[in-house]
C-alpha cells in the first residue's frame, strides 16, 4: 500500500486491540517499530507477532504520564536509531461513571494517560523531528471527543483535549516541516466492545449507518495513510472512522 522503509516509528499504548493493530500495520509495510505501554508480556507477544513476517520491532517500558520517563525513553530510542520519523498516541484508559459519582482520581487518571500523555510524547519526540526536518504525529482520539457521552466526562473530555492539542501542535510544527493530524475512531471491535451484551450490540449497529462495528485494521489503514510521504500536505485535521456515525 504505502512505502516506510527505513522509517523509525513508537507507537504507545501498543500492547492491545487499536495498538497492537497499528504496530503490526507499520512494521508490514517497512518501519522499524518501536511498540511503548506498561504491560511487557504482552509487548514481548507483539513483537514476537512482528518477527514472525520479518518486520522489525522492539519494545519499552513506559509511564506516558510520567515526562521524566518518557524522556528517558525517547533518547534511548534516538541513541540506538539516529531518529525518530513516526510517533502515534494511542494510549488511553476509561474509568466510566457518571459526573456527579466521578471521583477526583478517576478523573485525573484518564486526563493525565489520554491528554497529557500524548503531550508529553509531543514535546519530547518533536525536538528531534525538528532537528531532522520532518516528522509524522498521529493522535488517536474518538467520536466522544466530538459528541460527548453520559458516563464518561473524563474519557470525553481527554479526547476533545486531544483534538485540541493536534490542532495547536499542527499549526507550531508546520513550519519544520512536522505534520500533526488525529483519528477520532467509532465503535471498534476491541476487547471492550466484545464485552457488549447482544442487545447493547444491537442498539449500536441502528446508530452506525454502514451497519457494522469498526475493525482495528480500519485504524490501523488509516494511520498507515497518514505516516506516507504521499500525504505531507495533510496536517491539523481530525478524521473520523466510525462507519458513519458523526457526520460533520
Amino acid at each position: 500500500m504505502f512505502s516506510l522503509k527505513n522509517k523509525v516509528a513508537i507507537i504507545t499504548g501498543a500492547s492491545q486491540g487499536i495498538g497492537k493493530e497499528i504496530s503490526l500495520s507499520l512494521a508490514k509495510n517497512g518501519a522499524n517499530v518501536i511498540c511503548i505501554s506498561r504491560n511487557e508480556e504482552a509487548l514481548k507477544s507483539v513483537v514476537r507477532d512482528i518477527k514472525k513476517f520479518k518486520g522489525e520491532g522492539s519494545y519499552a517500558i513506559c509511564d506516558v504520564t510520567n515526562i521524566k520517563n518518557v524522556q528517558k525513553i525517547v533518547e534511548e530510542i534516538v541513541v540506538n536509531h539516529s531518529k525518530i520519523d513516526i510517533l502515534v498516541n494511542n494510549a488511553g484508559i476509561t474509568q466510566d461513571s457518571l459526573l456527579l459519582r466521578m471521583s477526583e482520581q478517576n478523573w485525573d487518571s484518564v486526563i493525565n494517560t489520554n491528554l497529557k500523555g500524548s503531550f508529553n510524547f509531543i514535546k519530547t519526540v518533536s525536538k528531534y523531528m525538528i532537528k531532522s526536518k520532518s516528522g509524522k504525529i498521529i493522535n488517536i482520539s474518538s467520536i466522544v471527543g466530538l459528541m460527548g457521552n453520559a458516563g464518561q466526562t473524563n474519557y470525553a473530555a481527554s479526547k476533545a483535549g486531544l483534538i485540541g492539542l493536534t490542532k495547536s501542535a499542527a499549526k507550531e510544527l508546520a513550519v519544520r516541516n512536522i505534520q500533526v493530524n488525529c483519528l477520532a475512531p467509532g465503535y471498534i471491535s476491541t476487547e471492550m466492545t466484545d464485552k457488549l451484551s447482544e442487545d447493547a450490540k444491537e442498539n449500536l449497529l441502528k446508530q452506525i449507518p454502514l451497519n457494522r462495528i469498526g475493525n482495528p485494521s480500519d485504524i490501523s489503514n488509516a494511520v498507515l495513510f497518514l505516516c506516507a510521504n504521499e500525504t505531507s500536505y495533510i496536517t491539523g485535521q481530525t478524521i473520523t472512522i466510525d462507519g458513519g456515525m458523526v457526520m460533520n
